[in-house]
C-alpha cells in the first residue's frame, strides 16, 4: 500500500494528466491561440498570487482587452479544470480512506461505528448502558432543495463517468493496450464536457428538484442499510446481548422538496400531492424489485430443505385470505416455498401501489396497510432461513431488505411541510372573519389570540357564501391533502409541519387549529383521533432564539397542545436556524445564541416531561452552519443532546456527499460515530469563566457586525460589491431569492446572502466580528488570551467555531475582494465599508492564529492548505473575469444580444467559482 506521501504524488500526477487532456481539448476547440491565452492568464494569476503587483495590473489590463468570446474560452477552461481537480481530490480521499482502513486492520478505522462501540468497551460501559445509548440514537437527514446546486445534472453525469473511467484505468495498470483505450474514452469525455452548456436552459420546477433528490436514492438504498449491518456486527463482537430497536431506526431520511412552500409560490397543494405520490411509488417499486430479485435467488427446494411449518402456514393463510392470490400461487412451483412466499409479497405490493389519494378511500383487497406489515411478511422468510441453517443467506440477502423497509417504508423520505408563520396568521384572521369570530381589521394581542384559537378549535369553517383569498383557499386545500395522506398513506409519509419565523405560542396553536379543522374533510374518519401531526416551531433570528424558551413554555402550558403532544408520546421537535441567525447577528453571536437556546429549551422540556429533538437547519456553507458534520454534532451542548437529532442536507452538499457510494458511506458512518460518541458523554456545563467569555465575545461581535451592516451605505454597497444581482437571476432553484419583493437586505434569503459573499471571496458571514470581539476582550483584560486558547483546546463548541472560521478566512482573499470593492467606489461611504472589511479580516486572522497557536491558517490540515493554494491559481482569475464582466454590464451593452451574452458569461463565472470554492451558499 502506498505511503501517504506517495498517495499525494499520485494525486499530483493525476491532476497533471487531466490538465494535459484539458489542454488538448482547448487546442481542438479554441485553437493554439486559445490555449496560449489560457496559459498566459494562468501565469499572470500565479505571479499575482505570489505578490507581484505588476502581474496583477497586467492581468487586469489583459482581461479588459479580451472580447467575450475570448473570455468564454478562459472561463470554461478554468471551470473544467477545477471540476476535474474535484474529481481527482475525491478519488484521493477514497484512496486515503482505503489506506487507513488497511493500515488499521483488524482494528476499526477511526470515526467508524466499530470505533464508537470499541470505545464504549474500552471505557468499561456495561451492556445495559450501551443498550440504553443505542436506543436513544435516532438520526434523520433531511434533503432540501435550497437554490444552491449550481451544477447541471448533465455535467454531473459526465463527471461521474470520468470518475468511473479513472477507476477502471487504475485496475488496468500495466496493460498498455487497455490504458490507451481508456485514455481515448477520457479524452472523449473531455470533449463532451467542453461542449456541454454549464448553464441550465430554464429554472428547475419543484418536481425537477424532487427528481434530483431521488437521483441519490440508489446510493442511499444500499449504503444506509449497510450502516445498520455494521452496527449489528460491532455490537455482536463487543456486546452480543445488545439489540437494535426498530422504531425509530438508527438513521432515516426526510425531505423538504415539494413541501417547502415558505416564499415559494410554485409549491402548491397539487405539487405536494404529486411529490408524495412519487415518493410512495418510488419506494414500492424498489421493494418490488428487491422481492423479485430474492424470488429468483432463493431457489431452495422443499425436497432438499423442508420449509419450517411457520412458512408453510403463512402461505396457506395468505391464500385463504385472498382468493385471487391463491389462484396465482397454484401456477407457482409447488415445491419451492420461498419463491411462493415472495410471489405472494410481490402480489400484495402490487395491490399496495394501487392505493391513491384520488377516488375511493378503501384500499384494494390484499394491499399492505403499512410498511410494518410488509416487514412482518419478509421476516417470515428471514426466520425460516435462520431455522434451516441458512443464517449467512439471511444476513446477506434478506436482512438488508428488512432494514430498507424500516428505513424507507412506503414513503422513501418523510416529507416535511413548511410555511411562514405570518401566512398562517393572516389565513386564520380571514377565516375568523368568515366565521364571525372577529371583525375585519381587528388586532389581537397574543393572549387574546391564543384564547380565540382554543375557543374555536374544531368549529366548522363555512364553505358556502364566503369568498376566500387565494392564500386561504390554498392553505385549506393543503390541510385537506395532508388529512387524506394521513388516512390513506399513514402519518409515516409525513415528517414535521415546520413554522418559519415562529415568534409566539399562537403560531403553533394556529397549525393545530388548521389540522383539527381538516377532520371534517370527506365527512370525517374514525381514525382521525389517532392521526397526529408533529408541529415544529422554527426559531431563526437572534431575538426569536432568545425568546424561544418562553415561547416553548407558553406552548406547553396550553392544555389543548399538551393533549396533542401526549398523543405523540410527549415527543417535541424544535428547529433552530443557523442561516438567518447568522445573517441577523453575525457568526459568533449566532453560534453562541444557538448553543444557549438549546440548553434553555431542554430545561423547559425536562420540566414538562417532554422528549426534545433538535432539528438543526444547517446549510452547506460555513456561513450557514456548514462544515464537517461530525464536528458539528460533537460541538452540540451535552446538556441538551439526547441522541435524537435531525440535520438538513442542502444544495450542492447532496452531490458532494451522495454521488459516490464510498464517500456516502464514509459520511454516514461519521455522522453515526459522532452521534454515538456524543450521546455517551456525560452532561456537563462549560465552566462559568468560559460562558462569561462567550457572553462578552457574542456581545462585542454582534456590535461590530451590526455597525457594519447598519451603515447607511451598506445596502447599495452590497449590491455593487458582490454579484448578488447575477445570483438572483441564476436558474438554479425553483424558489425566488427573496421572501417578498423588495430591495431590503432583511428580505433577502440567507442563501443568496452567503452565496454572494462567497463569490467575491469575502465569506464574511463565517467570520466577521471575531477579530473585534477578541481584540476588545484581550485589550481590556490581557489574561483573556490564555483563557481563549484554553477554551479552544478543551471545549468542542469553541473549537468547532474557531476551526470553521479559520477555514473561511483561509478561503477568503482580500486582494481579490478589493477588485470587487472598486465596483462600489462611486458611492459615499464605500471606502469606509471596504476598510472595515479588510481591517476586520486582519484582526480576525491575528486572533485565530493567537488562539490556535498556529503560524498560518490551517497549519493543522496541510493537505487543505495545499488544495486551497492550488485552486487559487484558477479561482483568482475567474474572480477578476467576473469583475470585468460586471463592469461591462454596468457600463451598458450596445445591444440586447450583447447584454444577454454578458449575463451568460457572468453566470459561467459564478458556476466556475462555485466549483473552485466547492461551495455556493
Amino acid at each position: 500500500m502506498a505511503a501517504n506521501g506517495d498517495s499525494h504524488s499520485e494525486l499530483r500526477r493525476e491532476i497533471d494528466d487531466l490538465g494535459r487532456m484539458v489542454g488538448t481539448t482547448i487546442t481542438r476547440f479554441a485553437g493554439d491561440a486559445g490555449l496560449e491565452l489560457v496559459e498566459k492568464v494562468r501565469g499572470l494569476a500565479r505571479s499575482m498570487r505570489e505578490g507581484n503587483a505588476e502581474a496583477g495590473a497586467s492581468l487586469k489590463s489583459l482581461l479588459a482587452e479580451l472580447d467575450e468570446a475570448q473570455l468564454k474560452v478562459v472561463v470554461r477552461s478554468f471551470s473544467i479544470f477545477l471540476e476535474l481537480a474535484n474529481v481527482a481530490e475525491d478519488r484521493q480521499r477514497i484512496r486515503t480512506l482505503q489506506q487507513r482502513e488497511e493500515a488499521s486492520f483488524p482494528e476499526p478505522r477511526k470515526e467508524s461505528i466499530r470505533d464508537a462501540i470499541a470505545a464504549f468497551k474500552s471505557r468499561g460501559l456495561t451492556a445495559s448502558e450501551v443498550q440504553t445509548l443505542v436506543n436513544r440514537v435516532a438520526i434523520e437527514l433531511v434533503l432540501t432543495a435550497h437554490p444552491t446546486e449550481a451544477k447541471r445534472r448533465s455535467v454531473r453525469r459526465i463527471l461521474r463517468r470520468i470518475h468511473k473511467t479513472l477507476a477502471e484505468r487504475d485496475e488496468q495498470q500495466g496493460q498498455s493496450r487497455q490504458q490507451a483505450r481508456i485514455n481515448r474514452h477520457l479524452q472523449s469525455e473531455m470533449e463532451m464536457l467542453w461542449q456541454t452548456d454549464f448553464i441550465r436552459p430554464r429554472r428547475p420546477t419543484v418536481l425537477d428538484e424532487v427528481m434530483r433528490g431521488l437521483a441519490f436514492l440508489p446510493v442511499l438504498w444500499e449504503e444506509a442499510p449497510a450502516l445498520l449491518d455494521e452496527l449489528r456486527q460491532a455490537l455482536q463482537a463487543d456486546y452480543p446481548t445488545v439489540k437494535l430497536q426498530h422504531d425509530p431506526p438508527l438513521i432515516r431520511y426526510g425531505s423538504w422538496m415539494g413541501g417547502d412552500r415558505d416564499g415559494n409560490p410554485f409549491v402548491t397543494p397539487e405539487v405536494t400531492q404529486q411529490t408524495l405520490e412519487r415518493l410512495r411509488r418510488t419506494a414500492i417499486d424498489l421493494h418490488l424489485e428487491t422481492g423479485q430479485r430474492l424470488s429468483k435467488y432463493l431457489s431452495i427446494s422443499d425436497r432438499e430443505t423442508p420449509p419450517p411449518p411457520a412458512l408453510t402456514e403463512a402461505i396457506r393463510r395468505v391464500g385463504a385470505q385472498f382468493p385471487e392470490l391463491a389462484e396465482e400461487l397454484k401456477s407457482q412451483r409447488p415445491l419451492e416455498s420461498y419463491r411462493q412466499w415472495f410471489h405472494a409479497i410481490e402480489w400484495r405490493l402490487g395491490k399496495t401501489a394501487a392505493v391513491s389519494l384520488e377516488g375511493v378511500a378503501t384500499p384494494p383487497a390484499g394491499a399492505y396497510q403499512s410498511a410494518s406489515e410488509l416487514w412482518a411478511d419478509v421476516n417470515v422468510a428471514a426466520t425460516a432461513l435462520l431455522a434451516t441453517r441458512n443464517g449467512t443467506t439471511e444476513a446477506v440477502e434478506v436482512q438488508p431488505w428488512l432494514d430498507q423497509i424500516l428505513l424507507f417504508g412506503f414513503h422513501t423520505e418523510r416529507l416535511d411541510v413548511r410555511q411562514h408563520s405570518g401566512v398562517y396568521r393572516a389565513v386564520i384572521d380571514e377565516l375568523w372573519q368568515a366565521m364571525g369570530v372577529v371583525e375585519a381589521g381587528a388586532t389581537l394581542d397574543e393572549a387574546t389570540r391564543c384564547d380565540r384559537l382554543l375557543q374555536t378549535i374544531g368549529r366548522p369553517i363555512p364553505t358556502t357564501g364566503v369568498e376566500l383569498s387565494p392564500a386561504a383557499k390554498e392553505t385549506l386545500d393543503l390541510f385537506t391533502l395532508l388529512r387524506r395522506v394521513g388516512r390513506r398513506f399513514g402519518m409515516s409519509a409525513l415528517g414535521g409541519h415546520v413554522i418559519s419565523m415562529t415568534e409566539y405560542a399562537s403560531d403553533i396553536l394556529t397549525v393545530l387549529w388548521l389540522w383539527r379543522a381538516s377532520e371534517s374533510v370527506d365527512g370525517g374518519d374514525r381514525a382521525d383521533a389517532q392521526l397526529l401531526l408533529p408541529i415544529v416551531p422554527l426559531f431563526e433570528t437572534i431575538d426569536d432564539l432568545k425568546g424561544a424558551a418562553a415561547t416553548f413554555r407558553a406552548m406547553l402550558e396550553k392544555p389543548a397542545y399538551r393533549e396533542h403532544l401526549r398523543g405523540l408520546k410527549n415527543q417535541q421537535m424544535i428547529m433552530i436556524g443557523y442561516s438567518d441567525s447568522t445573517k441577523d447577528g453575525g457568526y459568533v453571536a449566532a453560534q453562541w445564541c444557538l448553543f444557549q437556546s438549546q440548553i434553555e429549551l431542554q430545561q423547559i422540556a425536562d420540566e414538562f416531561g417532554v422528549t426534545l429533538t433538535f432539528f438543526h437547519g444547517r446549510g452547506g456553507a460555513l456561513g450557514r452552519g456548514g462544515g464537517p458534520a461530525a464536528r458539528s454534532i460533537l460541538s452540540l451542548p451535552t446538556e441538551a443532546f439526547s441522541g435524537s437529532l435531525r440535520l438538513t442536507e442542502q444544495g450542492e452538499v447532496l452531490a458532494e456527499r451522495y454521488d459516490n457510494p464510498y464517500i456516502a458511506h464514509r459520511h454516514l458512518e461519521q455522522v453515526a460515530w459522532s452521534t454515538l460518541t456524543a450521546v455517551s458523554r456525560r452532561s456537563r456545563q462549560a465552566p462559568t469563566e468560559w460562558q462569561e467569555a462567550m457572553d462578552r465575545l457574542g456581545a462585542e461581535s454582534l456590535a461590530a457586525y451590526r455597525r457594519f451592516v447598519d451603515h447607511p451605505a451598506f445596502g447599495e454597497y452590497y449590491r455593487l460589491a458582490t454579484p448578488i444581482n447575477a445570483i438572483e437571476r441564476l436558474p438554479i432553484g425553483s424558489r425566488p431569492s427573496k421572501r417578498k419583493a423588495s430591495g431590503r437586505i432583511e428580505d433577502l434569503r440567507a442563501i443568496p446572502w452567503v452565496f454572494s459573499w462567497t463569490q467575491n471571496r469575502c465569506i464574511i458571514p463565517a467570520w466577521y466580528g471575531i477579530g473585534s470581539a477578541c481584540e476588545a476582550l484581550t485589550t481590556a483584560e490581557p489574561s483573556m488570551a490564555a483563557i481563549l486558547a484554553n477554551m479552544y483546546r478543551q471545549w468542542s463548541f469553541f473549537t468547532a467555531m474557531i476551526d470553521n472560521a479559520s477555514l473561511a478566512l483561509a478561503k477568503a482573499n482580500m486582494t481579490v475582494f478589493k477588485q470587487y470593492a472598486e465596483l462600489a467606489a462611486g458611492i459615499s461611504g464605500a471606502d469606509e465599508l471596504t476598510a472595515s472589511i479588510v481591517a476586520e479580516y486582519d484582526r480576525s486572522r491575528r486572533a485565530i492564529l493567537t488562539i490556535t497557536g498556529n503560524r498560518e491558517l490551517l497549519d493543522e490540515v496541510p493537505w487543505l492548505q495545499r488544495s486551497i493554494n492550488i485552486r487559487n491559481g484558477y479561482v483568482d482569475p475567474l474572480n477578476m473575469i467576473q469583475v470585468e464582466l460586471l463592469q461591462r454590464a454596468a457600463r451598458g451593452a450596445a445591444t440586447p444580444e450583447r447584454q444577454e451574452e454578458l449575463e451568460y458569461l457572468t453566470n459561467l463565472t459564478v458556476k466556475g467559482l462555485s466549483t473552485g470554492m466547492r461551495t455556493t451558499g
